[in-house]
Protein backbone atom coordinates (compact mmCIF):
# COMPACT_ATOMS: atom_id res chain seq x y z
CA UNK A 1 0.00 0.00 0.00
CA UNK A 2 3.01 2.32 1.13
CA UNK A 3 4.37 1.82 -2.44
CA UNK A 4 0.91 2.64 -4.18
CA UNK A 5 0.61 5.84 -2.06
CA UNK A 6 4.24 7.35 -3.16
CA UNK A 7 3.47 6.67 -6.44
CA UNK A 8 3.47 10.44 -8.51
CA UNK A 9 -0.02 10.97 -9.78
CA UNK A 10 -1.16 10.28 -13.27
CA UNK A 11 0.08 13.36 -15.76
CA UNK A 12 -1.31 14.43 -19.07
CA UNK A 13 2.42 14.91 -20.34
CA UNK A 14 3.26 16.11 -23.82
CA UNK A 15 6.51 16.35 -25.28
CA UNK A 16 8.01 18.35 -28.23
CA UNK A 17 10.57 18.22 -30.27
CA UNK A 18 11.09 18.63 -34.02
CA UNK A 19 13.37 15.75 -34.46
CA UNK A 20 12.39 12.43 -33.52
CA UNK A 21 12.46 9.13 -34.56
CA UNK A 22 13.38 7.58 -36.35
CA UNK A 23 15.16 9.44 -38.65
CA UNK A 24 17.22 10.89 -35.72
CA UNK A 25 18.43 7.88 -33.77
CA UNK A 26 19.82 9.93 -30.99
CA UNK A 27 17.90 12.59 -29.62
CA UNK A 28 14.72 10.66 -31.77
CA UNK A 29 15.34 7.36 -29.72
CA UNK A 30 15.90 8.69 -26.47
CA UNK A 31 12.92 10.50 -26.69
CA UNK A 32 10.73 8.14 -28.04
CA UNK A 33 11.62 5.72 -24.61
CA UNK A 34 11.15 8.68 -22.76
CA UNK A 35 7.72 8.61 -24.26
CA UNK A 36 7.15 4.89 -23.70
CA UNK A 37 8.93 4.95 -20.12
CA UNK A 38 6.75 7.64 -18.83
CA UNK A 39 3.19 5.81 -20.64
CA UNK A 40 3.97 2.63 -19.12
CA UNK A 41 4.38 4.80 -15.44
CA UNK A 42 0.52 5.23 -16.13
CA UNK A 43 1.09 9.04 -17.46
CA UNK A 44 -0.96 9.73 -20.79
CA UNK A 45 1.68 10.80 -23.29
CA UNK A 46 1.56 12.41 -26.35
CA UNK A 47 4.44 13.49 -28.59
CA UNK A 48 4.56 16.15 -30.97
CA UNK A 49 6.92 16.23 -33.54
CA UNK A 50 7.90 16.50 -37.67
CA UNK A 51 7.64 13.48 -39.54
CA UNK A 52 5.48 11.69 -41.64
CA UNK A 53 2.08 9.67 -40.68
CA UNK A 54 4.18 6.57 -41.73
CA UNK A 55 6.20 6.95 -38.81
CA UNK A 56 3.04 6.18 -36.34
CA UNK A 57 2.34 2.95 -38.60
CA UNK A 58 6.19 2.01 -38.31
CA UNK A 59 6.27 2.13 -34.91
CA UNK A 60 3.13 -0.04 -34.54
CA UNK A 61 4.47 -2.28 -36.67
CA UNK A 62 7.64 -3.45 -34.58
CA UNK A 63 5.39 -2.53 -31.48
CA UNK A 64 6.68 0.05 -30.01
CA UNK A 65 5.54 3.59 -28.83
CA UNK A 66 2.69 1.59 -26.34
CA UNK A 67 0.20 4.09 -25.07
CA UNK A 68 1.66 7.15 -26.61
CA UNK A 69 0.00 9.75 -28.88
CA UNK A 70 1.67 10.95 -31.61
CA UNK A 71 0.98 14.04 -33.84
CA UNK A 72 4.09 14.51 -36.14
CA UNK A 73 3.69 17.56 -39.18
CA UNK A 74 5.01 16.51 -42.59
CA UNK A 75 8.72 17.60 -42.58
CA UNK A 76 9.25 20.58 -45.28
CA UNK A 77 13.15 21.18 -44.71
CA UNK A 78 16.86 19.28 -43.88
CA UNK A 79 19.72 21.20 -42.68
CA UNK A 80 20.48 21.66 -46.78
CA UNK A 81 17.93 24.06 -47.01
CA UNK A 82 18.19 27.74 -47.29
CA UNK A 83 18.22 29.50 -43.90
CA UNK A 84 14.87 31.18 -45.02
CA UNK A 85 13.27 27.95 -45.69
CA UNK A 86 14.20 26.79 -42.68
CA UNK A 87 12.47 29.49 -40.66
CA UNK A 88 9.49 29.49 -42.41
CA UNK A 89 9.58 25.89 -41.37
CA UNK A 90 10.65 26.53 -38.01
CA UNK A 91 7.02 29.09 -37.82
CA UNK A 92 4.68 26.29 -39.56
CA UNK A 93 6.00 23.87 -36.67
CA UNK A 94 5.19 26.69 -33.96
CA UNK A 95 1.67 26.64 -34.74
CA UNK A 96 1.29 23.44 -35.76
CA UNK A 97 2.39 23.10 -31.46
CA UNK A 98 -0.07 25.45 -30.90
CA UNK A 99 -2.72 23.97 -32.48
CA UNK A 100 -2.41 20.62 -30.64
CA UNK A 101 -1.39 22.04 -26.98
CA UNK A 102 -4.43 23.68 -27.38
CA UNK A 103 -6.41 20.24 -28.44
CA UNK A 104 -4.46 17.80 -26.23
CA UNK A 105 -4.20 20.08 -22.99
CA UNK A 106 -1.07 18.97 -21.63
CA UNK A 107 -0.85 19.85 -17.76
CA UNK A 108 2.82 19.24 -18.35
CA UNK A 109 5.61 19.83 -21.25
CA UNK A 110 9.36 18.51 -21.60
CA UNK A 111 9.80 21.01 -25.03
CA UNK A 112 13.34 21.51 -26.24
CA UNK A 113 15.98 23.99 -28.19
CA UNK A 114 14.72 22.07 -31.23
CA UNK A 115 13.68 24.62 -32.96
CA UNK A 116 15.01 27.12 -30.89
CA UNK A 117 13.21 29.86 -28.83
CA UNK A 118 9.61 30.22 -30.58
CA UNK A 119 8.42 27.01 -30.12
CA UNK A 120 9.18 27.36 -25.92
CA UNK A 121 7.92 31.06 -25.97
CA UNK A 122 4.62 29.64 -27.34
CA UNK A 123 5.04 26.58 -24.48
CA UNK A 124 5.46 28.72 -21.98
CA UNK A 125 2.41 31.12 -22.99
CA UNK A 126 0.28 28.42 -23.22
CA UNK A 127 0.97 26.90 -19.46
CA UNK A 128 1.11 30.73 -18.06
CA UNK A 129 -3.01 30.71 -19.56
CA UNK A 130 -3.66 27.61 -18.06
CA UNK A 131 -2.15 26.35 -15.24
CA UNK A 132 0.22 23.74 -16.82
CA UNK A 133 3.94 23.25 -16.15
CA UNK A 134 7.05 22.69 -18.45
CA UNK A 135 10.45 21.75 -18.11
CA UNK A 136 12.54 23.62 -20.87
CA UNK A 137 15.39 21.33 -22.33
CA UNK A 138 18.29 23.55 -23.76
CA UNK A 139 20.50 21.42 -25.77
CA UNK A 140 21.94 25.15 -27.31
CA UNK A 141 21.63 28.75 -26.31
CA UNK A 142 19.82 30.81 -28.99
CA UNK A 143 20.62 33.28 -30.31
CA UNK A 144 23.84 33.21 -28.61
CA UNK A 145 24.96 29.87 -30.20
CA UNK A 146 23.92 31.39 -33.96
CA UNK A 147 25.13 34.94 -33.52
CA UNK A 148 28.70 33.44 -32.89
CA UNK A 149 28.79 32.35 -36.64
CA UNK A 150 26.00 34.42 -37.82
CA UNK A 151 25.89 38.33 -36.72
CA UNK A 152 22.04 38.61 -36.12
CA UNK A 153 20.31 42.13 -35.93
CA UNK A 154 20.87 44.19 -33.35
CA UNK A 155 17.11 44.93 -32.14
CA UNK A 156 16.45 41.56 -33.35
CA UNK A 157 18.87 39.88 -31.22
CA UNK A 158 17.76 41.80 -28.38
CA UNK A 159 14.21 40.66 -28.92
CA UNK A 160 15.08 37.11 -29.11
CA UNK A 161 17.66 37.02 -25.72
CA UNK A 162 14.09 38.88 -24.20
CA UNK A 163 11.63 36.80 -25.48
CA UNK A 164 13.88 32.99 -24.27
CA UNK A 165 14.78 34.75 -21.08
CA UNK A 166 11.31 35.13 -20.14
CA UNK A 167 10.51 31.29 -21.07
CA UNK A 168 13.37 30.37 -19.04
CA UNK A 169 12.27 32.18 -15.88
CA UNK A 170 8.75 30.96 -16.29
CA UNK A 171 9.58 26.99 -16.19
CA UNK A 172 9.69 25.01 -13.99
CA UNK A 173 13.11 23.35 -14.39
CA UNK A 174 15.80 23.62 -17.15
CA UNK A 175 18.30 21.17 -18.54
CA UNK A 176 21.71 21.45 -20.37
CA UNK A 177 24.60 19.70 -21.25
CA UNK A 178 27.62 21.29 -18.95
CA UNK A 179 28.17 23.61 -16.26
CA UNK A 180 29.37 26.49 -18.29
CA UNK A 181 26.20 26.46 -20.19
CA UNK A 182 23.77 26.55 -17.12
CA UNK A 183 26.15 29.67 -16.02
CA UNK A 184 24.87 31.54 -19.17
CA UNK A 185 21.69 30.16 -18.82
CA UNK A 186 21.00 31.55 -15.10
CA UNK A 187 23.35 35.12 -15.28
CA UNK A 188 21.51 35.63 -18.85
CA UNK A 189 17.55 35.20 -18.04
CA UNK A 190 18.05 35.76 -13.80
CA UNK A 191 15.91 32.45 -13.62
CA UNK A 192 15.43 31.19 -10.56
CA UNK A 193 14.97 27.48 -11.74
CA UNK A 194 16.39 24.35 -10.94
CA UNK A 195 18.99 23.94 -13.50
CA UNK A 196 19.94 20.01 -14.31
CA UNK A 197 23.26 18.79 -15.85
CA UNK A 198 22.66 15.56 -18.34
CA UNK A 199 24.78 14.42 -20.64
CA UNK A 200 23.01 14.25 -24.58
CA UNK A 201 22.88 10.34 -25.05
CA UNK A 202 25.61 8.75 -28.00
CA UNK A 203 23.74 6.56 -30.60
CA UNK A 204 23.49 2.78 -30.22
CA UNK A 205 26.53 1.14 -30.95
CA UNK A 206 25.25 -2.73 -30.68
CA UNK A 207 25.21 -3.03 -34.10
CA UNK A 208 28.70 -1.70 -34.76
CA UNK A 209 31.80 -3.54 -35.21
CA UNK A 210 34.36 -2.62 -32.39
CA UNK A 211 36.35 -5.12 -32.48
CA UNK A 212 37.79 -4.43 -35.50
CA UNK A 213 41.92 -3.31 -35.89
CA UNK A 214 41.57 0.49 -36.06
CA UNK A 215 42.92 2.76 -38.51
CA UNK A 216 46.27 4.71 -37.86
CA UNK A 217 44.42 8.25 -38.73
CA UNK A 218 41.37 10.45 -37.95
CA UNK A 219 38.10 10.64 -38.86
CA UNK A 220 35.32 13.72 -38.71
CA UNK A 221 32.04 12.99 -38.37
CA UNK A 222 29.20 15.65 -37.86
CA UNK A 223 28.30 18.84 -39.41
CA UNK A 224 31.00 20.52 -41.65
CA UNK A 225 29.53 23.96 -40.95
CA UNK A 226 30.95 27.30 -39.65
CA UNK A 227 31.61 26.48 -35.44
CA UNK A 228 33.51 23.27 -36.66
CA UNK A 229 36.91 25.57 -37.71
CA UNK A 230 37.17 23.39 -41.17
CA UNK A 231 39.43 25.92 -42.82
CA UNK A 232 42.09 25.53 -40.33
CA UNK A 233 41.58 22.32 -40.01
CA UNK A 234 41.97 21.70 -44.03
CA UNK A 235 45.38 24.01 -43.42
CA UNK A 236 46.54 21.95 -41.35
CA UNK A 237 46.06 18.49 -43.13
CA UNK A 238 47.19 20.06 -46.68
CA UNK A 239 50.66 21.13 -45.01
CA UNK A 240 50.86 17.70 -42.72
CA UNK A 241 50.14 16.25 -45.99
CA UNK A 242 52.58 17.89 -48.17
CA UNK A 243 55.52 17.57 -45.66
CA UNK A 244 55.18 13.94 -46.05
CA UNK A 245 52.53 12.54 -43.71
CA UNK A 246 51.28 9.33 -43.79
CA UNK A 247 47.80 9.21 -41.41
CA UNK A 248 44.69 9.33 -43.47
CA UNK A 249 41.51 11.57 -42.47
CA UNK A 250 38.14 10.59 -43.46
CA UNK A 251 35.09 13.14 -43.10
CA UNK A 252 31.59 12.47 -42.93
CA UNK A 253 28.78 15.01 -42.63
CA UNK A 254 26.62 17.85 -44.44
CA UNK A 255 27.08 21.41 -44.19
CA UNK A 256 28.58 25.23 -45.82
CA UNK A 257 31.93 23.55 -46.65
CA UNK A 258 30.98 20.04 -48.40
CA UNK A 259 32.00 21.43 -51.40
CA UNK A 260 35.76 22.48 -50.24
CA UNK A 261 35.62 18.90 -48.78
CA UNK A 262 35.26 17.32 -52.00
CA UNK A 263 37.35 19.24 -53.40
CA UNK A 264 40.15 18.59 -51.39
CA UNK A 265 39.57 15.27 -51.48
CA UNK A 266 40.05 15.26 -55.30
CA UNK A 267 43.57 16.51 -54.26
CA UNK A 268 44.94 14.20 -51.97
CA UNK A 269 44.77 10.01 -51.71
CA UNK A 270 44.62 10.06 -47.95
CA UNK A 271 41.83 12.77 -47.42
CA UNK A 272 38.13 11.12 -48.03
CA UNK A 273 34.96 13.01 -47.51
CA UNK A 274 32.05 10.72 -47.30
CA UNK A 275 29.44 13.09 -47.75
CA UNK A 276 26.47 13.34 -45.76
CA UNK A 277 25.54 10.07 -44.06
CA UNK A 278 23.54 7.74 -41.69
CA UNK A 279 24.11 7.94 -37.98
CA UNK A 280 24.76 4.40 -38.19
CA UNK A 281 27.45 4.80 -40.94
CA UNK A 282 28.93 7.61 -39.00
CA UNK A 283 29.30 5.64 -36.04
CA UNK A 284 31.03 2.91 -38.15
CA UNK A 285 33.52 5.36 -39.10
CA UNK A 286 34.08 6.96 -35.70
CA UNK A 287 35.03 2.89 -35.06
CA UNK A 288 37.26 2.95 -37.99
CA UNK A 289 39.43 4.90 -36.74
CA UNK A 290 42.14 5.53 -33.91
CA UNK A 291 41.65 9.13 -33.67
CA UNK A 292 38.88 11.50 -33.68
CA UNK A 293 38.90 15.24 -34.77
CA UNK A 294 36.55 17.60 -32.80
CA UNK A 295 37.22 20.62 -33.51
CA UNK A 296 34.80 23.94 -32.09
CA UNK A 297 34.56 27.75 -32.29
CA UNK A 298 35.69 28.61 -28.46
CA UNK A 299 33.02 31.50 -28.21
CA UNK A 300 30.06 28.66 -29.36
CA UNK A 301 31.40 26.03 -26.12
CA UNK A 302 29.60 28.98 -23.82
CA UNK A 303 26.39 28.06 -25.79
CA UNK A 304 26.68 24.58 -27.08
CA UNK A 305 28.73 21.34 -26.66
CA UNK A 306 29.10 18.80 -29.73
CA UNK A 307 26.78 16.25 -29.43
CA UNK A 308 29.67 13.92 -31.90
CA UNK A 309 31.72 13.78 -28.83
CA UNK A 310 29.49 11.08 -26.82
CA UNK A 311 29.71 8.58 -30.20
CA UNK A 312 33.80 9.42 -30.55
CA UNK A 313 33.79 8.04 -26.55
CA UNK A 314 31.69 4.95 -27.51
CA UNK A 315 33.25 4.62 -30.46
CA UNK A 316 36.36 3.73 -28.13
CA UNK A 317 38.66 6.64 -30.49
CA UNK A 318 40.97 8.58 -28.50
CA UNK A 319 39.87 12.90 -29.33
CA UNK A 320 41.78 15.49 -31.00
CA UNK A 321 39.65 18.60 -29.59
CA UNK A 322 41.06 21.49 -31.57
CA UNK A 323 40.01 25.02 -29.37
CA UNK A 324 41.38 26.98 -26.49
CA UNK A 325 42.26 24.79 -23.07
CA UNK A 326 40.20 27.19 -20.80
CA UNK A 327 36.66 25.87 -23.41
CA UNK A 328 34.31 23.35 -21.76
CA UNK A 329 34.93 21.02 -24.38
CA UNK A 330 38.68 21.36 -23.67
CA UNK A 331 38.04 20.40 -19.72
CA UNK A 332 36.04 17.86 -20.34
CA UNK A 333 38.05 15.70 -23.06
CA UNK A 334 40.81 16.34 -20.46
CA UNK A 335 38.86 15.37 -16.92
CA UNK A 336 37.60 12.32 -18.79
CA UNK A 337 40.95 11.16 -20.32
CA UNK A 338 39.54 10.68 -23.70
CA UNK A 339 42.19 12.42 -25.57
CA UNK A 340 44.06 15.70 -25.82
CA UNK A 341 43.94 19.45 -26.69
CA UNK A 342 45.54 21.39 -29.21
CA UNK A 343 45.26 25.18 -29.66
CA UNK A 344 43.48 26.08 -33.03
CA UNK A 345 46.65 27.12 -34.76
CA UNK A 346 47.92 25.11 -37.71
CA UNK A 347 51.29 24.80 -36.86
CA UNK A 348 50.66 23.13 -33.23
CA UNK A 349 48.28 20.66 -35.26
CA UNK A 350 51.13 19.94 -37.55
CA UNK A 351 52.85 18.91 -35.05
CA UNK A 352 50.40 17.02 -33.02
CA UNK A 353 50.09 14.84 -36.31
CA UNK A 354 53.07 13.52 -36.80
CA UNK A 355 53.51 13.22 -33.05
CA UNK A 356 50.50 10.99 -33.58
CA UNK A 357 52.08 8.96 -36.97
CA UNK A 358 55.69 8.89 -34.58
CA UNK A 359 53.78 7.16 -31.79
CA UNK A 360 55.11 9.71 -29.49
CA UNK A 361 52.18 12.08 -28.16
CA UNK A 362 51.87 11.19 -24.15
CA UNK A 363 48.41 10.16 -23.39
CA UNK A 364 46.94 9.55 -19.73
CA UNK A 365 44.44 7.83 -20.01
CA UNK A 366 41.93 6.00 -16.79
CA UNK A 367 39.86 3.45 -17.83
CA UNK A 368 37.32 4.09 -15.41
CA UNK A 369 37.10 7.48 -15.90
CA UNK A 370 36.10 6.66 -19.32
CA UNK A 371 33.94 3.81 -18.58
CA UNK A 372 32.06 6.23 -15.81
CA UNK A 373 31.57 8.66 -18.93
CA UNK A 374 30.28 5.86 -21.11
CA UNK A 375 27.66 4.62 -19.04
CA UNK A 376 26.61 8.05 -18.35
CA UNK A 377 25.97 8.16 -22.13
CA UNK A 378 24.04 5.55 -22.58
CA UNK A 379 19.93 5.40 -23.55
CA UNK A 380 18.98 4.39 -20.12
CA UNK A 381 20.42 6.90 -17.75
CA UNK A 382 19.44 9.82 -20.32
CA UNK A 383 15.85 8.40 -19.89
CA UNK A 384 16.17 7.76 -16.03
CA UNK A 385 17.02 11.40 -15.46
CA UNK A 386 14.61 13.03 -17.46
CA UNK A 387 11.85 10.65 -15.75
CA UNK A 388 13.47 12.37 -12.39
CA UNK A 389 13.34 15.75 -13.16
CA UNK A 390 10.24 16.08 -15.48
CA UNK A 391 8.01 13.54 -14.00
CA UNK A 392 8.83 13.73 -9.98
Amino acid sequence: MEAVLNQPESLKLTIINRSFWPNYPVIGEALLRFAEDAAEHGHRVSVIFCGTTKVVENLEQIDRGQGVSFYPMKERTSSSSALIVRILGSILFAFWVLIKLLAIRPDRIYVSTDPPIVVPFITMLYCKYSGASFVYHLQDIHPEAANVVMPIHGWLYGTLVKVDSLTMRRAESLITITKQMADEICFRSRTTAPTHILNNPAISFDNIDLGKLKERGFSFCGNVGRMQRIPLILGAIEAYLIQGGKLKFTFAGGGVYADQLNSFAKKFELFEYRGRVDPIEAAQISANFAWALLPIEDEVTRYAFPSKSSSYVLSGAKILAVCDPQTSVAKWVCENTVGVVVVPEIDALVSTFFEIEQGTLDITSNIQLRNALTHKLGFDQFVDALHRIVLQ
